[in-house]
């Protein structure tokens, strides 16, 4: 089964048409430093809690240095949406302000890491595909199981017909 009647997210509609626009075509075209480098954002590597930083026009990500490069894929995914998406310090803001910027930072790394454009040319129904999938896009396998559990979840909305 591939996405016989899946209906796209507007968020994932935007992260594919950035995407394509920038001429991400494939998993190997979604580096770190070159999806920092087209949002004209500094990506660093230190031994210390990954963060997003703007002093100015000056923009940094910091990724964790001790984790795996896997993982360190996640948390730039998950820091560029605070990057392109939020505004404010979260140390000082509402928590439930802190929390929907969290979930939408979920949202935005499913869909940024794992990209419509592209996984739509693989096979849902293989039994391997979670797997496949954390080796091809270099992300961690709950990352995919999240994000095969949500394609299989999203209500299927039938076409109409203009008679």
């Amino acid at each position: 089964m591939k996405f016989p009647c899946y209906t796209t997210t507007i968020l994932e509609d935007l992260i594919t048409q950035w995407y394509k626009n920038h001429n991400f075509k494939e998993p190997t075209d979604l580096s770190v430093h070159n999806i920092g480098f087209e949002n004209k954002i500094f990506v660093n590597f230190r031994p210390t809690q990954a963060s997003y930083m703007k002093l100015g026009k000056f923009q940094e990500i910091v990724l964790d240095s001790r984790l795996p490069q896997i993982n360190q894929r996640e948390q730039f995914f998950h820091e560029l949406c605070h990057a392109l998406r939020h505004a404010g310090r979260q140390l000082i803001m509402p928590e439930d302000f802190y929390e929907l910027q969290e979930r939408d930072a979920r949202h935005f790394t499913l869909y940024a890491s794992l990209p419509y454009h592209m996984i739509k040319e693989y096979t849902l129904s293989d039994p391997e595909i979670i797997d496949v999938w954390s080796r091809d896009f270099n992300i961690p396998l709950d990352v995919c199981q999240e994000r095969l559990e949500r394609i299989k979840r999203r209500p299927i909305v039938p076409v109409k017909t203009i008679l």
